[in-house]
Order: structure tokens, then C-alpha cells, then sequence
């Protein structure tokens, strides 16, 4: 009888590698050679991904029934990123992410592009930019506006070359 049950507690998991991976569904070859397919899929709400063959699978099989199995954790090492302790990122096999790194920094990695579709894009705080500025539409700026550390809004003025002293008022 006891044996019975350790058979069949055996029978509730097991690992292997993706040899197909579909939308929801993954053909897994289990470490003992057995290829299983159809197996489902399960992903966390919210996060939606899609491995590649050569992945590691990590399988349930309720009631021990290996007709019917789960891949509940799906991961693959071979892109797996660097993280320092309590690190986040979501990444895929490009190099592309959101690293969410110590000390309050969130490092994002777009290889071409990383697109934004909302109506209003804000920060709390300054903005820079490494590299061209385009702005398609218009512009409107509240406050002071510089150009190379010199005034260029509404407020500023021009001076003669000789005296030094404004030739006009706000201009």
C-alpha cells in the first residue's frame, strides 16, 4: 500500500525540457525521455510570455495522471539577466528590458524604439535627453526657456555690443 502511494506521489511532478511551445499549450520531453504534449501552459495574470524550445519546464499532473499536466513555472537560464538581491526585470532573449535596480533606478532597453500610447505623458521631475529632440506637433513652455545658458523666453532682451545696456525693453 505504501508503495502504491510513493508511486503515485512520483507521478505528480516532474521536469523537462520545451520541445514545442505553442500560444497556451507545450511539448515537453521529461528528464526520464518520455515526451509529453499538450501539456497546458499556465501564466501568471498579467505577464504573458512566450518561451522558446530548449526551456525548462516545471510540471504537475493532478491526481498523478500523466494524461493531463500543467507547465506551472516555464524558465530558461540560457537569458537569464544578472540581478543583485531583491533586483526585478522583465526581459526577453533580445537583451531587451525594465530592470528595476537597487537604489530607486529603473533602467529600460529597447534595441529600437520604446513607444508610449497615452494622451499624456508626465514626470515629477527634470527630463533629459542623450540624443535629437523632435516634436511633432507644437510646443508650449511655462517658464523660462534657454538656449546654450542663455535666455530665450519672453523676459529676455537685447543688449548693444558698446554700452552694455538693453536696446529696448522685453522684445
Amino acid at each position: 500500500m505504501m508503495r502504491q502511494v510513493w508511486n503515485r506521489l512520483q507521478l505528480l511532478c516532474a521536469q523537462g525540457v520545451g520541445t514545442l511551445i505553442g500560444a497556451d499549450k507545450v511539448q515537453v520531453k521529461v528528464l526520464d525521455g518520455e515526451t509529453l504534449n499538450n501539456i497546458d501552459r499556465v501564466e501568471p495574470y498579467g505577464f504573458s510570455y512566450r518561451p522558446k524550445p530548449g526551456c525548462r519546464a516545471h510540471l504537475f499532473f493532478p491526481a498523478g495522471d500523466r494524461s493531463y499536466g500543467v507547465a506551472l513555472v516555464v524558465g530558461d537560464k540560457r537569458y537569464q539577466m544578472d540581478l543583485k538581491e531583491g533586483e526585478v526585470a522583465l526581459h526577453d532573449d533580445e537583451g531587451n528590458h525594465v530592470h528595476l535596480k537597487r537604489g530607486g533606478v529603473v533602467e529600460v532597453k529597447a534595441a529600437t524604439r520604446v513607444i508610449a500610447q497615452t494622451p499624456l505623458f508626465e514626470t515629477s521631475g527634470d527630463a533629459k535627453v542623450g540624443g535629437h529632440l523632435t516634436v511633432l506637433s507644437g510646443i508650449s513652455i511655462i517658464g523660462t526657456a534657454t538656449a546654450n545658458g542663455k535666455d530665450i523666453s519672453d523676459s529676455h532682451t537685447h543688449t548693444t555690443t558698446t554700452t552694455g545696456a538693453p536696446t529696448s525693453a522685453v522684445n
